[in-house]
């Protein structure tokens, strides 16, 4: 996939090269990799961004800085798929313009092989993150 950030490329292709479970197991420790949300950040009701397409509570927190967004998360340690694909694309994506963003593929897990391993239903919530995220980034 072209005009990815690089970051991202090369966790795609990380995970291309997993077999089966290990696929989930990488994704997994993603999942352990998701910091929590700096204390920075307004965490208040009335600053929470949920994404309502995911079954498990997602909220996203972006913060703004010289035109470019960064993107928090808060995910209960109980949905560990959503946690991990979130961590990919904190780590993948960084500080990123809108334009960036934007240009990501709402499939781009596809590269990554994820339908092999997780339900349509886990993937319409991935894809729903990333479909926020570039909603997000148009405010």
């Amino acid at each position: 996939m072209s005009n990815l950030p690089e970051r991202l490329e090369e966790i795609i292709e990380d995970f291309s090269v997993c077999v089966g479970q290990e696929k989930l197991e990488y994704l997994l420790e993603f999942a352990e990799k998701l910091p929590p949300v700096p204390d920075h950040i307004d965490t208040s009701d009335a600053n929470k961004d949920e994404v309502h397409e995911c079954i498990s509570p997602v909220f996203i927190f972006p913060e703004w800085q010289n035109g470019k967004i960064f993107y928090h998360f808060d995910i209960p340690e109980e949905a560990p798929t959503v946690r991990g694909f979130a961590s990919v694309l904190q780590e993948g994506i960084g500080w990123t313009t809108p334009e960036e963003i934007q240009s990501i593929p709402l499939t781009f897990y596809l590269g990554m092989g994820l339908q092999q391993v997780l339900t349509g239903q886990r993937l319409n919530g991935i894809t729903a993150v990333l479909a926020h995220m570039q909603a997000l980034s148009k405010q």
